[in-house]
């Protein structure tokens, strides 16, 4: 999460780009028909924004599982290894219930930056092929400023403001938030 979104897209169109990134690479090591144009494939070109993503945020949600894995009483794994448990009665019954709270944390991070992935889109596709990787945010920016229909675009945006208060509001009364 150190890195902006626009360099992480930047840099992976970079990558993907089949000119310059990895295609261009492989060919030059001899493979003249190796072809990865996922980045210009309409199928494939979300795909490419999803890895970029994936490959943005793994860092942080490693940080917090980890962070949740030293905050666990190590006693609690000795006494449930002294009655017998086995290691993945363990896992089912200690680890993954203490780590709710991560899960539940994680996913509204997660969630909060998919709706609102604006700028690695623009830097990677730019919403394109097409339409293939149009997201509600980029969608909203071209309808209130490259197409001059702002109503369009406070709609979405409003849209998209009520998506994610509909996924936090409830994720804060949860008191999982709260510590409760």
């Amino acid at each position: 999460m150190a890195l902006w979104f626009i360099v992480t897209g930047t840099a992976w169109k970079w990558i993907l780009n089949p000119g310059l990134g990895i295609e261009h690479l492989v060919q030059q090591w001899g493979f003249a028909t190796f072809e990865f144009g996922w980045l210009v494939d309409p199928d494939m070109a979300i795909y490419c924004v999803v890895i970029a993503g994936i490959w943005q945020s793994a860092g942080f949600v490693m940080a917090l599982f980890l962070a949740g894995l030293r905050g666990i009483d190590d006693s609690i794994i000795k006494a449930a290894q002294v009655d017998g448990a086995s290691l993945p009665r363990i896992y089912w019954r200690i680890l993954i219930p203490t780590l709710r709270p991560v899960f539940f944390s994680t996913l509204m991070v997660v969630s909060h930056l998919a709706i609102k992935s604006f700028d690695l889109v623009m830097a990677l596709t730019a919403g394109g092929p097409g339409f293939a990787t149009d997201m509600p945010a980029t969608f909203m920016y071209t309808m209130a400023f490259s197409r001059g229909q702002i109503g369009l675009g406070a709609a979405s945006a409003t849209i998209m403001l009520a998506t994610v208060a509909a996924i936090v509001v409830p994720y804060l009364y949860s008191g999982i938030a709260g510590g409760k």
